[in-house]
């Protein structure tokens, strides 16, 4: 299964493979909606032969070789505290995913289609709420939106299970001694207040002053707010934009391709630094008008291209 090419650059859309988890409870089996972004799926496959692997979190059923490649596999059901009941291995699935260059399994319950949602539909994680059945982790889940039948869909976060897995563990701590102080702004855009971090301590120590956005949508009104301080000398005193793609309201491709039809900031360069590494998505990324496309968070190539780029645009 791969990402629909007819998604345009620009269009604040997204493809989602909507999934189930079933949940046992005293009164009876409840079916929860989540959804996991196309551009991370490789392939859906059946349940297959598992071997333990000793020592890792329970939720880590074991391992399989997957044409010559050792896939571990993760139980999302209890990797969210959910009972399963008896029957939900029957149609259990596996959907093979790669993100932050790193392939894993994840067992789910069943698979039903694939979903054309725009971004503008989907509310960040902070506003899920509920109790019971319906109760939503936030701390596990990116966004949600409501579906037909006013039932909800989650969109889980997965990378947060390649951090539990200590398979994800970004270092910037050291700053390559060849690389110079740099000055100026730094405008960051991700959702993620851990990856906001991270990014903004490693531009803070190329000697960045940073400012931060959530999503496309206040990263446009922040970049308006600093219109007003430099006029048209903006593009002297902002000098890079560092953008996640996948984000609530507006995601990434649609925010970069507005700001490259802005005159006022067409010159400011654009660097993507996201999770999904799939070629596609660098190509979507590269069409949307961006210097570069870097996959979370691989520190050397983060700085050595940001400071390329940003030297680049000073001569």
């Amino acid at each position: 299964m791969g990402i629909d090419n007819s998604l345009k650059v620009g269009s604040n859309e997204m493809e989602l493979v909507d999934f189930r988890i079933l949940k046992q409870e005293d009164d009876g089996v409840y079916e929860g909606i989540y959804g996991i972004n196309v551009s991370k799926v490789r392939e859906i496959i059946k349940f297959p032969e598992l071997t333990d692997l000793p020592g890792t979190p329970e939720f880590i059923e074991g391992i399989f070789d997957l044409r010559g490649v050792v896939i571990p596999v993760v139980n999302l059901a209890k990797w969210m505290g959910i009972e399963e009941p008896e029957e939900a291995r029957k149609d259990a699935r596996v959907i093979i995913t790669e993100f932050n260059n790193v392939l894993i399994g994840f067992i789910v319950h069943d698979a039903k289609r694939i979903r054309r949602i725009s971004w503008s539909e989907i509310e960040p994680a902070a506003f899920a709420s509920g109790s019971g059945k319906n109760a939503l982790d936030g701390s596990k889940i990116t966004g949600v939106t409501k579906i037909e039948g006013d039932n909800v869909l989650l969109i889980l976060d997965l990378e947060s299970v390649v951090q539990d897995l200590g398979l994800y563990e970004p270092d910037v701590s050291n700053t390559p001694a060849e690389i110079d102080n740099l000055s100026g702004v730094a405008l960051i855009l991700d959702d993620s207040a851990t990856a906001r971090k991270i990014v903004k301590d490693a531009l803070k120590k190329m000697g960045f002053k940073v400012v931060e956005a959530i999503d496309g949508v206040e990263g446009l009104q922040k970049l308006d707010d600093l219109y007003q301080m430099y006029g048209n000398e903006i593009a002297q005193n902002l000098k890079i934009i560092i953008s996640d793609v996948e984000m609530p309201k507006m995601d990434g491709f649609h925010f970069a391709a507005t700001v490259k039809e802005d005159e006022r900031f067409q010159d400011i360069p654009i660097v993507f630094n996201s999770s999904i590494s799939d070629h596609f998505s660098e190509i979507r990324g590269k069409e949307a008008g961006a210097e570069a496309y870097l996959v979370k968070f691989q520190a050397d190539s983060f700085y050595d291209e940001v400071s390329r780029i940003v030297r680049a645009h000073m001569k």
